[in-house]
């Protein structure tokens, strides 16, 4: 191990160490189950990392001895993560989160597919999900893991599966263990057992449509039914089982193929228990940018894991294709589309990928990726054994043991270096990113946070170097003197100090091919103006705690502002220098910006935090007869806000007509507030005529339940004239 190298990376990270920041931020990390920006998440498939305990491995066809055969159980278990907590592998390089594989119990059939056995070492088969997966311990084993992390400051996240159960074959009861469900032990249906349609019964999607998607099985696996109050009850006492046990996230399979306004009502039920923050999976293809991505993360609740970074960064980086004006401009897509873009979960590799490294390939690849993902914003996310140049194409040889525990690779040093400049520099937990020199090979980007400035530089060019003239940063000088940066990684992947000048600019520097390089600066000056940085969770109902993390709070108690409503005294629960504890006021539900005010001096507004009328719950709307000509869809409108308060830009939809229901009736589940007497309408909208339709007739009204679902069916009862569309 290059001692010395990193001997002088951490010396130059602990003298730039802002105090206010690291000693108070870093205390409430596992606290914070919120707000994850200043984290690095390392993800674990369980079964693939440490066998800390032979006595629970599978037996028979289900084991693989030595792992040669990646389908079946390898070993893996909570101990031997416990095992790695404990020796301070993870610590060691700087993560502060670990995202560990499904825990739930998972079925136990072998299954063979084209002639190879398959098992549920994944976790993606759930079978009962009040208990706990065997072949990775017991619910004491899990505790014991929680523990260990808790005490060296990691967080823990869980994998979690409300889509599906497990694979079923309608032609075949004998297939697997037909997706069979159970709860703590008693059963609650199976695939072709099922009288009480707990399971969609629509055949596999085609990936045609999001309605397709949502409403037909993935795959072979079968498909949960979220309109069912037994399935929602189940799903959401499932989720409090495993918060209980003190898990700090919640990382969510397959949101594209569930219905939005469940998983709203699902969220609205974690944080109004304990909060955690929460994420989903919504796979985007190579070049793929999809408005209603972004929707999802900006309305549902929850963040996302961010593809189009990980897409984008894999082909300039992995596979050459694109050049750094391409990264430059999704950063800036991205920083429009996604309302909360320090809070989506940023990578370069995963299970369902590809692994970054190729054989053969330089592992320089490999760094500035990494190096990239741990200085954007976002919150990064490591695959196990990304830091050992793990290789290995499709699933499962993307999915192998875990090859080494080296602590001398260059890529366990860089991540140890970057993730702690990441907890010790605001700027890179939640600063905004600007690109300031690039060309098709070189992006140098500036993170900043009112006075917190990193600035890092990657050549991507493993052969030729550049001469960077003309850079700009908000790197301060010296007194008016200019002043010296040393490289943070201090030279280890080639990079250089620089001077910056009192006028902004930097003098001429040479950036050597295939270099990485990162200058930061750290404000520790004091100030009596309040910095609010982030709010988490950016929904809630009245009377519910939220977190605000920022810096230059005080440690006097101020007051919090939602809108024009003050809140303080006994109503703010925790007030230190870098973060704050608020119970949401009984406002009218709506979207509010927040500010923070100390001494009379108000920090600046953070935007969009959504307040709901109250508990929600899923109804289905459905209504019956409503034609349409070409170009028209059929939209929702109601009293609630959460239906749109009557304001036709707000209208839900557009509805779907193709799957449980056909055309022309028309059907939407929408997350609405428990009990409420609501009233409602539906609409016609024609975009591309720029025209709407109001229905006829008196509103619709019904009164929601006090929990569970319910479905509301009606006849339209007619189209008043066109208008302008809203």
């Amino acid at each position: 191990m290059n001692t010395k190298f990193v001997s002088a990376c951490f010396l130059a990270i602990v003298l730039a160490l802002p105090v206010r920041w690291a000693n108070a931020y870093s205390g409430t990390s596992v606290s914070n189950k919120v707000n994850f920006t200043s984290d690095v998440i390392y993800q674990i498939i369980t079964d693939r990392f440490v066998d800390g305990n032979a006595a629970n491995n599978p037996g028979g066809s289900a084991f693989s001895p030595g792992c040669t055969q990646l389908k079946l159980y390898c070993g893996g278990d909570w101990q031997g993560v416990t095992n790695k907590i404990n020796d301070g592998y993870l610590t060691g390089m700087g993560v502060t989160a670990i995202w560990v594989s499904v825990p739930v119990e998972n079925i136990t059939a072998v299954i063979n597919y084209s002639g190879t056995n398959s098992t549920a070492y994944h976790g993606y088969w759930p079978r009962d999900m009040k208990r706990p997966n065997p072949a990775f311990g017991s619910m004491a084993d899990f505790a014991a893991m929680i523990t260990a992390a808790h005490n060296h400051n990691l967080k823990v996240v869980i994998d979690f599966v409300p889509n599906h159960s497990s694979p079923a074959d309608p032609a075949n009861i004998g297939f697997a263990q037909n997706g069979e469900l159970y709860d703590n032990g008693v059963f609650v249906a199976s695939y072709n057992n099922d009288a009480s349609g707990r399971f969609h019964h629509n055949g596999g999607t085609d990936f045609s449509t999001i309605e397709n998607g949502i409403y037909k099985n993935l795959f072979d696996l079968a498909d949960l039914n979220h309109n069912s109050a037994t399935i929602d009850a189940y799903l959401k006492s499932a989720i409090k089982l495993w918060l209980d046990t003190g898990i700090d996230g919640i990382r969510v399979d397959a949101v594209k193929h569930m219905p939005f306004g469940w998983q709203k009502a699902w969220m609205e039920t974690i944080y109004s228990y304990k909060p955690v923050f929460t994420f989903g999976e919504w796979f985007l293809s190579k070049g793929e940018v999809d408005s209603r991505n972004h929707y999802f993360a900006n309305e549902s609740g929850m963040s996302l894991l961010d593809f189009r970074f990980a897409q984008r960064t894999r082909e300039v980086f992995r596979d050459n294709e694109k050049s750094m004006v391409d990264l430059d401009a999704m950063i800036a897509g991205t920083a429009a589309d996604y309302r909360e873009v320090i809070d989506q979960v940023t990578f370069i590799d995963n299970h369902d990928m590809d692994r970054f490294t190729q054989a053969g390939s330089p592992q320089r690849r490999t760094e500035q990726a990494l190096a990239f993902a741990l200085g954007s914003r976002g919150i990064p996310a490591i695959y196990y054994g990304t830091e050992q140049y793990m290789t290995g194409n499709g699933d499962p040889n993307n999915r192998a043991k875990m090859a080494s525990f080296s602590t001398a690779t260059s890529a366990y040093t860089m991540i140890q270096a970057l993730a702690t400049l990441r907890k010790a520099n605001p700027a890179l937990a939640l600063g905004t990113q600007q690109q300031r020199w690039l060309n098709n090979d070189v992006y140098i980007f500036e993170r900043k946070f009112h006075g917190n400035v990193v600035v890092m530089a990657i050549n991507k060019n493993l052969a030729t170097p550049y001469s960077i003239s003309g850079l700009l940063t908000s790197l301060p000088c010296n007194a008016g003197v200019a002043k010296s940066y040393t490289d943070v990684l201090t030279g280890g992947f080639a990079g250089n100090s620089i001077t910056q000048n009192c006028n902004g600019t930097v003098n001429t520097f040479n950036l050597a091919a295939g270099a990485i390089a990162v200058w930061s600066f750290a404000d520790t000056a004091a100030s009596t103006t309040p910095k609010l940085g982030h709010v988490g969770p950016m929904m809630g109902i009245a009377g519910k705690e939220i977190t605000l993390t920022g810096t230059h709070f005080g440690a006097v108690k101020g007051t919090v502002s939602f809108g024009a409503t003050v809140v303080s005294g006994a109503n703010i629960t925790m007030w230190e220098d870098t973060l704050i504890k608020v119970k949401v006021p009984a406002v009218a539900a709506g979207k509010y910006a927040v500010k923070v005010t100390r001494g009379g001096i108000d920090s600046a507004l953070y935007q969009n935090f959504e307040v709901l009328t109250g508990a929600q719950v899923t109804v289905r709307f459905v209504v019956n007869n409503a034609t349409t000509v070409m170009g028209e869809n059929v939209y929702l409108i109601g009293s609630a806000y959460e239906l749109g308060a009557w304001g036709p830009v707000n209208a839900i939809g557009p509805m779907y007509n193709q799957v449980v229901y056909a055309y022309p009736t028309w059907y939407y589940d929408v997350s609405v507030p428990a009990g409420a007497s609501l009233s409602y309408k539906f609409m016609k909208k024609n975009y591309g005529a720029g025209v709407m339709n109001w229905e006829s007739g008196g509103n619709h009204t019904f009164t929601a339940p006090a929990s569970g679902t319910m479905t509301v069916t009606v006849p339209v009862n007619g189209w008043d004239a066109s208008i302008p569309v809203q």
